[in-house]
This record gives structure tokens, sequence and C-alpha cells, in this order.
């Protein structure tokens, strides 16, 4: 296991390689993009570059992206193939720079319940897939479980996965959401549990951040 943080690409990308070594991080989340706009700004050849330089010289990896916030593959047709969009250059950028993966929320259902977007929702990531360099890993992330967001449960992501059938596909666990949608890992038998249900529901090989 090696330990990280996410960290700022202000000023350019390849900064970041420089901020992980200010705190000792082994490993990395960066955002690409504003996670707050649609529009994705490409970091330059230069700075690609450099980043892969720096961050051999220094042994920071696996490097991962943070897609944008506003990803929601649940959402209207149009929220959707913008979704997809921004997912498609996050993953190109991503195999640029050297990064194993793109991180990313899956979104809302709206109310209309999980089972209701499922195949919206695999169709969207089958296609972000095929339109993507094959070298990347998408991951999605836990939700926290408020309001109508998707693969807030192990049970949802695990359905997920199987409906997009691609070992491309990985899962970025976060604990504070696990909290916040029920899971109780505030001590080491929560934890166990916890990761009995992520195995049965995922597969533990599926875990990679």
């Amino acid at each position: 296991m090696r330990l990280g943080a996410h960290v700022s690409t202000a000023g350019g990308i390849s900064n970041a390689i420089d901020r992980a070594q200010e705190i000792g991080a082994e490993t990395i989340q960066i955002f690409a993009s504003s996670p707050r706009a649609w529009a994705f700004k490409r970091p330059s050849e230069k700075e690609i570059l450099e980043f892969r330089k720096k961050a051999e010289a220094a042994d920071v990896s696996p490097v991962f992206f943070h897609g944008s916030y506003l990803i929601n593959v649940g959402g209207t047709p149009e929220l959707v193939e913008k979704s997809i969009g921004t997912l498609i250059n996050q993953m190109t950028v991503a195999s640029q720079v050297g990064a194993v993966g793109v991180i990313f929320h899956g979104g809302s259902h709206k109310g209309l319940g999980f089972d209701a977007v499922l195949d919206q929702a695999s169709a969207a990531l089958k296609k972000v897939l095929l339109n993507s360099p094959s070298d990347v890993w998408l991951v999605l992330e836990n939700s926290a479980g408020m309001g109508s967001h998707i693969g807030s449960s192990f049970e949802e992501i695990g359905q997920i996965l199987d409906s997009i059938d691609s070992e491309r596909v990985m899962v970025c666990l976060d604990t504070q959401h696990c909290m916040a949608a029920g899971y109780n890992i505030g001590d080491s038998d929560g934890i166990n549990k916890a990761m009995d249900q992520f195995d049965k529901h995922i597969g533990i090989s599926r875990l990679v951040a």
C-alpha cells in the first residue's frame, strides 16, 4: 500500500509532484481541470512531459485524476452526454501523463430510483470506455448516500460493475462516504464486516484507491 493525498495543480500540472514531495506523498490524486466546470483545459505538451519526468524521478505513483463534480450518468440525456464527454477528456489526458485512472462520482438518479437509471448509467460508462485509452481505469467512487446518490451501497456499485462487465472499471473507497452511507468503519470489527460486504458484492481486487 502506498499513502498519499489530493494535491493542487495550481500553476501547472507538474507542480503537483513538487507538492507531493513536500508532504511525503507516495501517491496522489489531482484535478486535471476545474472540477466545477464543463470546459476542459488540457495541459500543454511541455507540462505533460514535465509531469511524467518529475513523477518518475520522485517515484510518485500511482497517480489518479478526479473527474468533474458535475458528472451525472443518471441525469437527463443532455447531462449524460456532457458527462461522457468530460470523462473521455479526463481519461485521454490521464493516459498522456501516465495516470492509472480517473475517479468519479456517478451522480444522482433524481428520485427515479437506482434500478430506473442502471441501464442508462452502464451504457454511458461503456461509451466512455469504448472511446478512451485502454491503459486507464475508470474508477467509481462510493457516494455518501444522501438524497438520490448513485452508488452509495456496495450492492449498487456491484450491480454497475456487473452491468458494464469490464476489467477496466475499478472502485475508490471514500471512508467518510462509507460512514455517511451507514457502514460503521469506526472500529476493527466494523471495518472487517464492511470489507466482507465489499468483497461479496464488488470484489477486493477491484479496490484500487
